[in-house]
C-alpha cells in the first residue's frame, strides 16, 4: 500500500481533495462569466461545466452550461442521455422544444427570466427570435449528462443537411406554431 500522503480517494472516477484542505474558492468558478463564439454556422455557443472541469461538483449529481443565442441562431436538436435540464432564460425571447418519446412536439415561447424543463434523455433544441443575444443558464442533474447531437452524429458538422435542417427549423418558427405546440415533430414532410 502506498505511503498515506501518495493515496488518492477518488469518488465518481474524480480525485478528491483531503476535506482539511478545502475552502470557499473550491465551490467557485468563473467558467461561465463569459459569452461563447457565435461566429459559427448556427450562431450559438454553449458551455457545459462538469465535475471534469470545476472538481466542485464532484460527487453533488449536477452540471451547469451557459448557452449564448444570436438572433435567428439556434441549438440543434441534442439529447442529454443522463439528465434532466432545468434552464433560465436571460435576455431576448427563445422559443424551445423538446419531442417525447412518441413523436410529439412540445414548443414555449420564453421571454427574460422564464424557466423551462427538458426530461431526461429528450430529443431538444432552442431558437433566438429576438432582437438581441439570447443567453441561457441550465442546470443538469448529473455530473456528467453527456450530449448527444442529433444532427451532427448523422452528417458532417459543415454540411447541406445540416444548414437545411437549420434553415427547415427556423422557416418552420415563421410559419407559426402554436405558443404552447404539442405537435408531431415538424421538418417531416
Amino acid at each position: 500500500m502506498a505511503p498515506e500522503s501518495e493515496r488518492k480517494l477518488f469518488m465518481n472516477g474524480f480525485p478528491c481533495k483531503d476535506p482539511t484542505t478545502v475552502v470557499a474558492s473550491d465551490f467557485k468558478t468563473l467558467l461561465l462569466n463569459h459569452a461563447g463564439d457565435l461566429n459559427n454556422m448556427v450562431r450559438s455557443s454553449v458551455n457545459m461545466v462538469t465535475a471534469t472541469e470545476f472538481p466542485g461538483l464532484n460527487t453533488l449529481g449536477l452540471s451547469v452550461a451557459r448557452t449564448d443565442v444570436a438572433p435567428g441562431g439556434a441549438v440543434l436538436p441534442h439529447y442529454h442521455p443522463r439528465a434532466s435540464e432545468i434552464m433560465f432564460v436571460h435576455g431576448s425571447n427563445v422559443v424551445v422544444g423538446f419531442f417525447d418519446t412518441k413523436g410529439r412536439q412540445f414548443q414555449k415561447t420564453l421571454g427574460e427570466g422564464d424557466v423551462f424543463i427538458f426530461p431526461r434523455g429528450l430529443v431538444h433544441y432552442i431558437m433566438n427570435y429576438g432582437f438581441g443575444l439570447a443567453t441561457t443558464f441550465s442546470v443538469l442533474n448529473s455530473q456528467n449528462p453527456g450530449v448527444v447531437g442529433i444532427t451532427h452524429g448523422m452528417f458532417a458538422p459543415d454540411s447541406d443537411v445540416v444548414e437545411g435542417l437549420m434553415s427547415r427549423m427556423l422557416k418552420f418558427g415563421e410559419v407559426g406554431v402554436s405558443e404552447n405546440s404539442t405537435s408531431d415533430v415538424p421538418w417531416t414532410a
